[in-house]
């Protein structure tokens, strides 16, 4: 059997492509190797599903530092503003939360698949699933059709490859589609972890003194081997028994890796500014004047709530200051010390869990060989990328879905349009 289009994987970016090539009257078969469709959807936004962000698009490109700026033209053609559209006509009410967040009235993710699947269904798109796809056919310099594990060929005129990169491989996405790619002729850019806790082998984390410990809005800084700083993220953090995770430390992985990679270093270092509204001189004032409010007062008492507990007695330990002396027994500069550490301090970090934790996968298929407009690549008529597979990624908090679903709907649009074109004047 024939198809228009063919689209390989059931994540966001495959789904909106099948309904897109769909809705332009295409045949399309929308292919996926796991027992059903949307799973990496269904278990984003802790179940929720952050749809999309509703800030203005300069600002979610800031938000998307791998090739965000690529995605501009895909932007003027279908917008997140267009995406909430998309899904209040599918009759699924959104809500805006905290930075911009877009998600279901229903606080339910799977409300977001069945949806989609229902679409898919009224668009009559032809669904397999369990059908891995072993390779992407190509012939005379244009795509041909898929050959499934099975030995089984289907031909078509357009071919979406919407299979995920390496990240949550639980949800299928195993890097599947790179090969077919290669095969191509396109570059596939170095992948690694984003979004993703960091280790560390410092005493303190081995020691787990500070296991379980949450930092609310500390600012975590990147430092490169020069000291000089490569990026600042403030949002909470937290202390495990491997290292640092939490939102700051999420946002800031993908700039330890690029910086240990840029320098060959073992480590880089990173700062945590547990005070960021402050500045050193006002903190190191502030503690000598309750010090001589109450200088008997034993300091770990003297400065409570100045700090969460465990990080005050921690700070003031790395300071080698006792916490139960008073503040008559502690010269100056122990305590500017002190106060120092409570702005900066500075840790060894040597790396990040490995790509199969991560929740996005940075690098991919070369955005530079694929035209913008249309997610069509440059190298291979009648071949089509969207979602992870890209050299594009995002922090969370609905840029990498936004960007999984504008590249899918551009790409499964043009692909129908490929293949009216191909049926209406064929070679």
């Amino acid at each position: 059997m024939n198809y228009d289009v063919i689209v390989i994987g059931g994540g966001p970016s495959g789904l909106m492509a099948a309904i897109s090539a769909g809705s332009r009257g295409a045949k399309v078969l929308l292919i996926d190797k796991g027992s059903k469709l949307g799973r990496k959807l269904a278990i984003s936004g802790g179940g929720r599903c952050n749809v999309t962000n509703r800030l203005p698009v300069d600002e979610i490109i800031k938000h998307i530092p791998g090739n965000g700026r690529f995605l501009y033209s895909a932007f003027s053609e279908f917008s997140n503003e267009d995406i909430i559209s998309f899904f209040e006509g599918l009759g699924v009410g959104l809500k805006e939360e905290d930075h911009g967040r877009m998600f279901p009235v229903s606080n339910k993710a799977q409300s977001v698949v069945d949806s989609l699947l229902e679409e898919l269904k009224r668009l009559k798109v032809q669904i397999r699933v369990n059908e891995p796809v072993n390779q992407v056919e190509y012939e005379n310099q244009q795509v041909k059709g898929v050959t499934l594990k099975t030995g089984e060929f289907i031909s078509c005129d357009a071919v979406v490859t919407a299979v995920g990169g390496k990240s949550v491989p639980h949800t299928g996405s195993t890097g599947d589609g790179y090969a077919w790619a290669e095969k191509a002729g396109h570059t596939i850019t170095d992948l690694f972890p984003t979004e993703v806790p960091v280790t560390s082998s410092e005493p303190f984390i081995k020691n787990k003194s500070l296991q379980g410990l949450a930092l609310r809005d500390a600012a975590l800084s990147v430092l490169n081997p020069k000291g000089k700083t490569v990026i600042t993220h403030k949002m909470d953090m937290l202390f495990t028994h491997f290292g640092i995770s939490g939102p700051a430390v999420l946002r800031c992985s993908q700039y330890i890796v690029k910086t240990m990679k840029k320098f060959n270093a073992q480590y880089v270092r990173v700062s945590i500014d547990a005070l960021p509204g402050r500045k050193e001189e006002e903190i190191f004032q502030e503690l000598v004047k309750l010090g001589k409010d109450e200088p008997k007062k034993a300091l770990k008492n003297l400065y409570k709530g100045l700090l969460p507990e465990r990080y005050l007695l921690f700070l003031l330990e790395q300071q080698s200051i006792d916490p139960s002396e008073t503040y008559a027994q502690i010269p100056h500069d122990k305590l500017r010390a002190f106060a120092k550490s409570c702005k900066q301090f500075e840790f060894k970090v040597d790396g990040t869990l490995p790509l199969d934790k991560a929740f996005v996968t940075g690098g991919g298929v070369s955005v530079k060989e694929i035209h913008p407009k249309e997610m069509a690549s440059k190298l291979m008529p009648g071949l089509y990328f969207c979602g992870e597979i890209l050299d594009i990624h995002g922090y969370t908090g609905g840029y990498n879905i936004t960007a999984a679903l504008i590249t899918g709907k551009l790409a499964g649009h043009n692909a129908a349009e490929y293949a009216k074109y191909k049926e209406e004047s064929p070679v």
